[in-house]
């Protein structure tokens, strides 16, 4: 997918857990790592505002879009 989460990078940053982000937005610690793996198909404007306030930063620190790559044939 082009739209790459890159909360883990926030997580470091902040040397905080999954966990007690999760606690601070108020979303479980199972959907925030759907969410912080790439896996989940939308994301909520409130629950993105709440990880930008607890985390400091903007959306754009949390997301970005990157070029797909387009698959290459096989050798022949």
């Amino acid at each position: 997918m082009p739209i790459v989460v890159d909360i883990d990078v926030m997580l470091a940053r902040r040397k905080l857990s999954v966990g007690e982000l999760a606690d601070r937005v108020g979303i479980t610690p199972a959907n925030l790592a759907v969410l912080k793996n790439g896996r989940a198909k939308a994301v909520r404007f409130a629950t993105l505002a709440a990880l930008c306030e607890v985390l400091d930063c903007q959306p754009g620190d949390l997301l970005r879009w990157e070029t797909p790559i387009p698959a290459q044939p096989p050798p022949t």
